[in-house]
Parts: C-alpha cells; sequence; structure tokens
C-alpha cells in the first residue's frame, strides 16, 4: 500500500521547487493535497502536471484572511487534515548594510510568521497522530554572508518544532523542520540579476557540499514523505538535513 493513501495534506508554496516536488509525492503516496500559492498562472500549471486529486487556493501566508479561507475550503471539502508542510518562503539576500525595514518585515512576514500561523490556524482541524512539517534551511547553522534574514527566519521554525512537539504529541501529533541545502528549483535563479551570479554561487556551494553537487526538488520531497508517513512515527521535534553533508561535516 503507498505511504500515505487516505491522508489530506496541505502544502503552501506548492505551485513551484520543492512544494511542487512534495504534492507530486505525496499523490503518488496516496494523498488528496491542497496546494497554495499567490499566482494563479503558475497555480493552474502545477494542478495540471499533479494531475490529480488536487484543490489550487490562491492566497498568500503572510495574510490571516487568506489563511482563513484556505482552511474553511479544506474544511468544507475533505472535513481534516493529516498533514500540513509549511513550505511557502522567500530569499532576499542582502548585505546586512543593505536590509531595510521593509525587506526585514516582508522576509519575516512569508518565512517566520507566514509559518507559524499556517500551522497555527490549521490545529482545528488536524486529525490526531497529524504529522506537521516545515521546510527550514541549513543557512540558520552556517553564518553566510548576504542571508542574515533569511536564516534568522529559519532558525526560527527550528524553534517552533521543538515547542509544538512538546505541545502537540499528547495527541500524536508530531512537527518536524527539514533543512534542505541548495536545492535546484526557480528561487536559486531569482536571487541574482543574472544567470552568472547564480551560476557563481551554484558552484560556490559545491565547493562546500561533501557529496559534490546541487540538490533536486525530489530529494526533499522524499524526505517529506518520510516525516509524513507512519515510517517516521516516533520521530518529533527534529531537524532533518537534506543537503549532501553540508552542515555536518
Amino acid at each position: 500500500m503507498a505511504a500515505l493513501t487516505g491522508k489530506v495534506a496541505v502544502i503552501t508554496g506548492g505551485n513551484s521547487g520543492i512544494g511542487l516536488a512534495t504534492a507530486k509525492r505525496f499523490v503518488q503516496e496516496g494523498a488528496y493535497v491542497f496546494i497554495t500559492g499567490r499566482r494563479k498562472p503558475e497555480l493552474d500549471k502545477a494542478v495540471a502536471e499533479i494531475g490529480k486529486s488536487v484543490t489550487a487556493f490562491q492566497g498568500d501566508v503572510s495574510n490571516l484572511d487568506d489563511l482563513d479561507r484556505l482552511y474553511k475550503l479544506v474544511a468544507e471539502t475533505k472535513g481534516k487534515i493529516d498533514i500540513i508542510f509549511a513550505n511557502a518562503g522567500i530569499v532576499e539576500p542582502l548585505k546586512t548594510t543593505d536590509v531595510t525595514p521593509e525587506h526585514f518585515d516582508k522576509t519575516f512576514d512569508i518565512n517566520a510568521r507566514g509559518a507559524y500561523f499556517t500551522v497555527q490556524k490549521a490545529i482545528p482541524f488536524l486529525n490526531d497522530g497529524a504529522s506537521i512539517i516545515l521546510n527550514g534551511s541549513g543557512a540558520w547553522q552556517k553564518g553566510i554572508p548576504i542571508y542574515s534574514t533569511y536564516s534568522a527566519t529559519k532558525a526560527a521554525l527550528r524553534s517552533f518544532v521543538r515547542t509544538w512537539a512538546a505541545e502537540f504529541g499528547s495527541r500524536g501529533i508530531r512537527a518536524n523542520v527539514i533543512s534542505p541545502g541548495p536545492i535546484e528549483t526557480p528561487i536559486l535563479d531569482s536571487q541574482f540579476p543574472t544567470k552568472e551570479a547564480a551560476d557563481a554561487l551554484r558552484e560556490n556551494f559545491k565547493t562546500q557540499i561533501p557529496l559534490g553537487r546541487i540538490g533536486n526538488p525530489e530529494e526533499v520531497a522524499s524526505a517529506a514523505v518520510f516525516l509524513a508517513s507512519k515510517e517516521s512515527s516516533y520521530i518529533s521535534g527534529i531537524d532533518l538535513p537534506v543537503d549532501g553533508g553540508l552542515v555536518s561535516v
């Protein structure tokens, strides 16, 4: 039997990259998925790629009214939720001296506040034994120049799952964070004005990764399936690196 047969999952930022790859895998494993994204054309394309057992919702995780509408839709359609994958996030690399209050607030609103309220507002709809998964990053452990705000938001996610593992454990609800290393998604190129600059970042990362390569979204999706399924039934509160050994050696 497939690992997620009959499960209902919500994946924020499920219209591209890691979120889309995870939505595809969840459906292949028997789940019904709700995916969110801010851009309708990308959502429509993602639904076509996933092909079945999917509902798209256009919204922004930093907008609490959007989250309320999302869960109203889920409740009316499926009733309860078994898996939350809070994946939506942004990366805008800046030197500390160039960070503006607007950049700071935007990064924290989407990456940290958005993930927090994605989970908080889902609590009334979670089945006992549900799995909460946050998409973090190994960046919070490394002290990488130009990623000060981004890294700090991912450190917050690590703290959230520690608290939630303790707070919701009595219901059998598990909370974990996946920390990908550099992954080949559109977000890599979007960080820089030219392809040459993005490629230079790729090459720099490769020199630091023991496996010597950039990861792919499907490898992160496999980790999400593991944490969403009974295969990880006694695992809660962890940070699971999926980074080719970047933060571990």
